[in-house]
């Protein structure tokens, strides 16, 4: 006699949620990174040229967008991978989540896709979550 398979299917081992974590917060780190960086480092005429919501935000405030974005980006590797203050890589993740919400929303504003704040701010979303409820880093 064979067991029945459960109505239910079995949850993912806390080593595969921890791997799918990382793996997420590590292209979450390199996207946000590299756009933070250009934000940064891009003159303001030339961004605005490229992208058109740019133009309809201030200077300044692209430019503190970008380095919100990299700190985030810091944010959603190094406390976790030094476990000193690990606490601050799920609360990184949530304010990209805050971050997609608004961009998503100007983006819509302007006419302009949203898909990719939608997935980025899912993914961000499920940092947020994992690390909080489902696989959290101890702290040193």
């Amino acid at each position: 006699m064979t067991n029945a398979p459960h109505a239910t299917s079995p949850q993912p081992s806390s080593k595969g949620m921890n791997i799918g974590l990382w793996v997420v917060q590590t292209v979450l780190a390199i996207g946000f990174g590299m756009a933070g960086a250009m934000k940064v480092a891009t003159p303001y005429a030339e961004l605005a040229a490229q992208q058109p919501w740019a133009k309809e935000t201030p200077a300044a405030l692209v430019t503190l967008i970008g380095v919100v974005e990299l700190a985030g980006a810091i944010g959603l590797i190094g406390p976790a991978a030094t476990r000193i203050a690990p606490w601050l890589t799920p609360l990184a993740s949530a304010g990209f989540v805050v971050i997609m919400v608004l961009a998503g929303a100007l983006h819509l504003s302007l006419g302009e896709p949203v898909i990719p704040n939608l997935a980025l701010g899912a993914l961000a979303a499920f940092v947020a979550w994992g690390r909080f409820k489902r696989a959290p880093i101890a702290p040193r």
